[in-house]
C-alpha cells in the first residue's frame, strides 16, 4: 500500500510530462492533491503521508524548471511546492483522523451492545427466550447477515463456524472474510459457551448478499453469544 502511494504520484507526473508546456504547474499540483486524497482515503496513515511527500518531489522533478533536477529556481514554483506539501499533508491527516474517529465510534457502539446484553443477563431475567431473540437481532445487524436463529442441538457441526478468536473456519481452513466474505452457501455456526460448557449455538445465514464483518465485529459476536451462555446457565441453576 505504501509503495503504491509513493509510485502513483510519480506515474501521474510522468504522464503529464509530454504536456507540461501547456499545463500550468498549479493545475498539475491540484491533480496531485486528488491523488493524495485517494491514498489517504484507504485509511492507512502512512499511505497518505508518503503520497503527499512523493507528490511534491515528483512534481518538482518532472514539472518544474530545470527539469529532471531537484532544483527549483522560480519563486512561484517554490511557493507552489511549499503549499503543495502543506496542503496534501494536511488533507492526509484530516482524512486519517476522521476515519480513525469513525472507527472509534463504531467500536464504542459494539461495546455498548455487549454491555446492554450483559445488563439484561445481570438483571436475572427468567425469560431466556427474550435474551436469545435480543442477541439474534444484534448479530444480524452487527454482522450484516440475513438471518440468525438459536439451536440447542450441537451434535451435528455446521460446515463453517466462527471460533473464539473471531476467525471463520470452514472444514478446517481459515477463511479470508474481509476479502471474500462469509460463506453464502451454508449456515455458519457460532457456539454458545459458559464455564467451558457448550449450551447451544447460533446459526447464521448470509445467503442473499456478501457480508464482510471485520475481526472486531466477529469477536463482538462471540462475546454476545457468551452472554446468552451465561443467561442459560443462570436459568438452569434457577431450576
Amino acid at each position: 500500500m505504501v509503495v503504491g502511494a509513493a509510485a502513483v504520484p510519480a506515474l501521474v507526473c510522468a504522464a503529464i510530462v509530454p504536456f507540461r508546456m501547456r499545463i500550468e504547474n498549479t493545475n498539475a499540483a491540484l491533480a496531485l492533491v486528488l491523488v493524495v486524497i485517494a491514498a489517504a482515503a484507504t485509511g492507512v496513515r502512512w499511505a497518505g503521508i508518503v503520497a503527499a511527500l512523493s507528490g511534491t518531489v515528483c512534481w518538482a522533478f518532472f514539472l518544474t524548471q530545470p527539469y529532471q533536477q531537484m532544483t527549483i529556481t522560480d519563486r512561484a514554483d517554490i511557493e507552489t511546492a511549499v503549499l503543495l506539501t502543506l496542503v496534501t499533508l494536511a488533507v492526509a491527516e484530516i482524512l486519517w483522523g476522521r476515519r480513525h474517529q469513525a472507527r472509534a465510534s463504531q467500536q464504542q457502539d459494539y461495546l455498548g451492545g455487549v454491555l446492554r446484553t450483559a445488563g439484561i443477563v445481570a438483571a436475572g431475567s427468567s425469560h431466556t427466550e427474550g435474551v436469545i431473540e435480543h442477541v439474534a437481532d444484534q448479530l444480524v445487524e452487527l454482522l450484516g447477515i440475513d438471518d440468525c436463529y438459536f439451536d440447542s442441538d450441537t451434535r451435528d457441526a455446521a460446515p463453517a463456524a466462527i471460533v473464539r478468536d473471531g476467525t471463520v473456519v470452514r472444514r478446517g481452513r481459515d477463511l479470508e472474510v474481509e476479502r471474500f466474505g462469509l460463506p453464502t452457501d451454508c449456515e455458519i455456526e457460532l457456539r454458545v459457551h459458559h464455564d467451558g460448557i457448550t449450551r447451544g449455538r447460533f446459526l447464521l445465514v448470509a445467503s442473499t448478499r456478501v457480508a464482510r464483518p471485520s475481526v472486531a465485529q466477529r469477536q463482538v459476536a462471540v462475546a454476545l453469544a457468551d452472554q446468552v451462555g451465561a443467561a442459560l446457565a443462570t436459568h438452569d441453576r434457577s431450576w
